[in-house]
């Protein structure tokens, strides 16, 4: 137990700091009209990708980029290496001067479900429009209401965290089998 202990703390300090960094790094982006709303895109994307929608504690952080009230249960998780957000304007679809659909390329490495713990490795390029829209005089993001798209390291921590903590032997199994299989894809990877 006591060579565990390391490991945890390692993983609970990093969710601790994804967390602050979230909530403090809110203040510099005010999400202004004024200001360029990819800039709420990027933040929103970055926050996703640090896997603060993956528990309901925590997807509060991104509630200020969203017009929606409620974060879905999902059962699955989108696992990426990257996202890029196209800050080329005529590459945008402007709907009006307060609205705009602006596209999002994901490096998607595969899914990850929950339910069966298992990772389907399917690395493909994802291109999604989000809809931004001027709610009073903040950016928002109106939709798509994606689920989870998360770097793989990250969903790597929080599975080894979730096994930890996890007390029935066969869901601990599971998780160890999925654990397993995330880092087997990144060394696959590697070695290419």
């Amino acid at each position: 137990m006591v060579s565990l202990l390391p490991e945890f703390l390692r993983v609970l300090l990093w969710m601790f700091g994804v967390l602050a960094f979230g909530v403090s790094s809110l203040q510099a982006i005010s999400g202004n009209i004024t200001e360029d709303p990819t800039k709420i895109l990027q933040k929103y994307l970055s926050l996703d990708k640090k896997g603060v929608r993956l528990e309901a504690s925590s997807w509060q952080v991104v509630r200020p980029f969203v017009a929606w009230m409620e974060e879905p249960v999902w059962g699955h998780v989108v696992v990426i290496s990257q996202f890029e957000v196209v800050d080329d304007v005529s590459q945008w679809e402007i709907l009006d001067g307060l609205e705009a659909k602006i596209p999002v390329i994901f490096e998607v490495l595969g899914t990850m479900y929950w339910k069966k713990a298992t990772f389907v490795y399917d690395p493909h390029r994802e291109i999604q429009y989000f809809h931004i829209q001027a709610v009073q005089d903040r950016w928002q993001i109106i939709g798509p209401q994606l689920p989870p798209h998360v770097g793989r390291q990250r969903l790597i921590d929080f599975v080894r965290w979730t096994e930890l903590n996890e007390s029935v032997l066969e869901r601990k199994a599971l998780l160890n089998s999925l654990k397993q299989q995330l880092e087997l894809k990144i060394e696959k990877d590697v070695q290419k």
